[in-house]
């Protein structure tokens, strides 16, 4: 009866054993005769270099790792840098090693991978232009704390540009902003970036620029990297902020500008920072000459009613009254004395009279209502030297809010443009042949139809 084994295999017999060479022989040549050469892509790692002149070492990924050779005559040939942790392209073919039964790669060429060649390219001119002094912190210009004017180099298109004009918008700054369009990815970026930086500086009457783009990779961001764009960054007559990219983003333009904001966005909350201290100031100013006056009456109206009771206990009337009364005491008593000794008592009657024309309540109440005259008239004077600087500067304030609305920009030159439904237009894009427009002048308001939108 025949056993399960003899079922599921051919018997063994001495034509079908195979030896271990054998079989590494069948599986060399399967591998090597159905897998071309080709190029592959990895990490080096457990690089070993022999004496013999021959490189061993392991190239990997995040899914696998490949063993690999490089013999002497193609690593005499080879440019690349070999060391742990680099990053190539290595062109070769599948070989299987028969003594020890494993397969290896056999490299003929090897390549920088790009993103290792940027880095290290990188890393050059960054090298080159930090020994030339500008990357330096003395060289850097002060950025302008309220900036009117703000040019930014950046693709127009772009959602970089979105995100800082939203973000100055909802801020509520009130300063301009001069779109200065270039391409900040592929050929001709650099040149372009170069130009309208150039541009900015011919154009005059810019008080800060901004250079940047959104993130990407290394390869994305590289015109910001080229040695023309930061060497006009780093000569920019004009205060400047580099925003390239996300915040674990550097480029050669952040050492160079004045300033680095890590996005488009940062270099956007960095320039209305100022403004909105200052609004928060002026409000509180505001506020404090709103308060100060009735502060400012309050206690004086308390102090008023203060001396208003002071005044009245010794008021000269209430002296009148008392002396009155003293009065009255003496004529009795003297009456008294008069009708028990009238001969004896007429000197001290004279005596008596003449005490009382110089402490004559009608004198006193002279005196009083002068004193009370002075006092008032030094309280209204502090009153006055007190309120008239405050009002002074609550006038200035009031003049400067006037100068910085609507109507005295428009006074100045500029225009408020519509659209037909009343929507205000600050970008020509979107606008095309026949659109209505209304426009605000200073003196009116004039209807226009677009004739002609060239792109």
């Amino acid at each position: 009866m025949p056993s399960k084994l003899d079922s599921a295999h051919d018997p063994a017999t001495p034509e079908t054993i195979l030896g271990i060479g054998e079989l590494t022989r069948r599986i060399k040549s399967l591998l090597e005769g159905n897998i071309p050469p080709c190029w592959v892509r990895g990490e080096i790692s457990n690089l070993r270099k022999q004496s013999s002149g021959h490189i061993y070492f392991t190239l990997k990924d995040r899914d696998s790792q490949l063993p690999c050779v490089l013999f002497k005559q193609d690593a005499l040939r080879c440019s690349v840098d070999m060391s742990d942790g680099r990053q190539i392209i290595l062109f070769g073919s599948l070989s299987v090693y028969e003594p020890h039964g494993r397969y290896q790669f056999i490299g003929r060429e090897v390549v920088e991978d790009g993103a290792g060649r940027l880095q290290a390219e990188f890393e050059r001119l960054k090298k080159k232009l930090a020994a030339e002094g500008l990357f330096e912190k003395e060289r850097k210009k002060p950025l302008p704390r309220l900036p009117h004017t703000v040019g930014i180099v950046t693709s127009p298109t772009g959602a970089a540009l979105k995100d800082f004009l939203s973000i100055l918008r909802r801020r509520q700054w009130k300063g301009r902003v001069i779109i200065l369009p270039a391409k900040v990815q592929g050929q001709g970026a650099a040149q372009e970036i170069v130009k309208q930086i150039g541009n900015a500086q011919k154009l005059g009457g810019i008080d800060l620029l901004v250079v940047g783009r959104g993130g990407g990779s290394l390869e994305d961001l590289w015109c910001f990297n080229e040695e023309i764009v930061a060497r006009a960054v780093a000569a920019c007559t004009i205060p400047t902020i580099s925003a390239v990219g996300h915040e674990i983003d550097f480029t050669l333009s952040d050492f160079a500008a004045d300033q680095r904001a890590e996005t488009p966005s940062a270099a956007a909350e960095l320039i209305s920072s100022a403004y909105l201290e200052c609004l928060e100031r002026l409000r509180a100013c505001a506020k404090g000459l709103a308060e100060g006056p009735t502060r400012l009456f309050n206690n004086r109206r308390n102090q008023l009613k203060l001396l208003t009771s002071l005044m009245r206990e010794h008021s000269p009337r209430r002296r009148i009254e008392e002396n009155s009364l003293k009065l009255d005491d003496l004529s009795n008593r003297l009456g008294h004395a008069l009708r028990e000794s009238l001969h004896e008592r007429r000197e001290a009657i004279a005596a008596l009279s003449t005490r009382l024309a110089r402490h004559s309540p009608e004198r006193r109440l002279e005196v009083a209502q002068l004193k009370l005259n002075a006092v008032k008239g030094r309280y209204e004077r502090l009153l006055q030297k007190s309120l008239q600087p405050k009002a002074e500067r609550l006038t200035a304030l009031l003049g400067r809010l006037e100068s910085a609305s609507l109507q005295k920009a428009l006074a100045r030159g500029f225009a408020v443009v519509r659209d037909g439904q009343g929507n205000l237009v600050t970008r020509r894009a979107g606008l095309k042949k026949g659109d209505a427009l209304a426009v605000d002048f200073a003196d009116g308001e004039i209807h226009a139809e677009i004739t002609r939108a060239e792109d």
